[in-house]
């Protein structure tokens, strides 16, 4: 099942590639001004503590607030199907009931206090919404079977072979496009959810999303992510959308099956001269792209950053953190936690020690209070710095009014001694990892140890 689910999702990322030379019209998606600078990082409830409740995880809020995090994504809070369910506890994403909150987390009670304890703190919290399935015992299937795909005998039809928890909503019924509207603004009006991440929204129609963001914004502005590379989800629906086309070909590099030629040609085309439709792959001018090294799918089921990046992985999450794009971290990455999550059972973080949090903290300060880090076009334009081992190094800079950024990377398992190219990176920084200052000028080299990299960084104007 691990493997089945793995190559289903390496091969709908695949399916949802644009060819090189559409041109897209420019997003008309309004982005809340608060998310200009912001990062995310993904909660999974179950796993975070020993109590796997809401108010167990408030007692983290204060130092993912010092860490930097701006957007907390709950993964589904909503009550899990019984029938037909998978393993002990269920997945997340077989939803029971569209306004309900899973008993196992605690109360709509303390699911308001939690997103008031966020909200004290200047963080706001998107959460996980799954439009394209529900449970087999949600009360739908009852009051309302004609909101589900039916075969020819008049039996409920899962939505991929893979997917046996799970039915298949028919959004060929307007009906359904106004109940599930009536829930997803329920949790924005009564319960002050900011947004949400939608769970393989490329497999609902980008209509329906684009009806659900209207009637979203007239309560307040929202944020939302789509599980998702489809451009046309962009147009008028989604803030941001993942980045899997980039996450994959970071893991064939880590591997050695690939070079860092790929990541030229994702960000500036085949071809000399050649653009991207939209900076950072396909999407509409002024979506954000979301990069991450890991994410609850990766991790339960292609394994951990360690175990597919190697000693890659602080070189591949300073690539994900600077690139034009916002950034993911999931649960447990500031810890370094190096286990693969069991997805249907009960199966703790091991929060012993927190290895990367000062290192995760550097990189989503420096986005906050650095403009040529910003999302979508508030950033800085990536521009490349050719250097004497371009198959192995990537080197860039990226600059936004007063504020410059120049970051410089081995994703190799070999020590490169780098000669750099041109003037664009000629300047006065401060090393963002050492805090050493350091003056670099045209024709300067650069030596970094396997899987070694520089941040190199001068502000001048942005406020956080």
């Amino acid at each position: 099942m691990k493997q089945f689910l793995l190559i289903t999702l390496i091969v709908l990322s695949a399916c949802q590639r644009v060819p090189d030379a559409v041109t897209l019209p420019a997003s008309r998606v309004v982005h809340p001004e608060w998310s200009r600078n912001a990062n995310i990082y993904e909660v999974n409830i179950r796993q975070y503590t020993p109590e796997g409740t809401f108010d167990a995880f408030a007692q983290h809020l204060d130092r993912l607030q010092e860490m930097g995090v701006d957007i907390l994504w709950l993964m589904p809070v909503t009550p899990i199907g019984e029938l037909n369910r998978k393993g002990t506890l269920g997945s997340y994403y077989s939803v029971k009931d569209y306004k309900g909150i899973n008993p196992e987390f605690g109360t709509m009670e303390d699911f308001i206090s939690l997103v008031g304890e966020i909200h004290a703190r200047g963080m706001v919290v998107i959460i996980d919404w799954v439009a394209n399935h529900s449970s087999w015992d949600h009360p739908w299937t009852l009051t309302n079977p004609e909101f589900y795909h039916r075969d020819a005998d008049g039996g409920f039809v899962l939505p991929d072979p893979g997917w046996e928890d799970v039915i298949h909503l028919n959004y060929d019924n307007p009906d359904l496009w106004d109940a599930m509207i009536d829930a997803m603004t329920f949790w924005v009006r009564d319960v002050g959810v900011d947004g949400f991440r939608c769970d393989v929204a490329y497999l609902v129609p980008d209509a329906f999303w684009d009806a659900a963001r209207a009637a979203l914004d007239e309560i307040k502005p929202v944020f939302m992510l789509a599980e998702a590379e489809t451009p046309g989800l962009h147009l008028e629906a989604f803030n941001t959308g993942y980045a899997w086309h980039f996450h994959h070909m970071m893991n064939r590099i880590a591997r050695g099956e690939e070079t860092v030629a790929g990541i030229d040609r994702y960000f500036f085309g085949d071809e000399p001269g050649e653009t991207r439709s939209a900076q950072a792959g396909f999407l509409p001018e002024g979506s954000y792209k979301m990069y991450f090294i890991t994410n609850h799918d990766e991790n339960s089921w292609a394994g951990t950053e360690f175990m597919r990046m190697g000693d890659g992985v602080e070189a591949f999450a300073v690539l994900t953190a600077t690139i034009p794009g916002t950034v993911l971290v999931y649960s447990g990455q500031e810890a370094g936690f190096d286990r693969m999550l069991a997805f249907f059972e009960k199966d703790e973080i091991d929060w012993a020690e927190f290895r990367y949090h000062d290192f995760y903290k550097k990189l989503l300060h420096l986005k906050h209070r650095n403009r040529a880090l910003w999302n979508g076009t508030f950033g800085g334009e990536l521009q490349r710095v050719p250097t004497s081992h371009d198959d192995r190094a990537f080197a860039f800079v990226r600059e936004k009014d007063n504020d410059k950024v120049f970051v410089v990377l081995n994703l190799s398992d070999q020590a490169l001694g780098l000669s750099l190219d041109g003037e664009l990176f000629a300047g006065s920084y401060t090393e963002l990892f050492s805090g050493e200052q350091t003056t670099l000028e045209a024709g300067a080299g650069i030596s970094l140890e396997p899987w070694g990299y520089y941040v190199f960084h001068t502000e001048g104007s942005a406020t956080r």
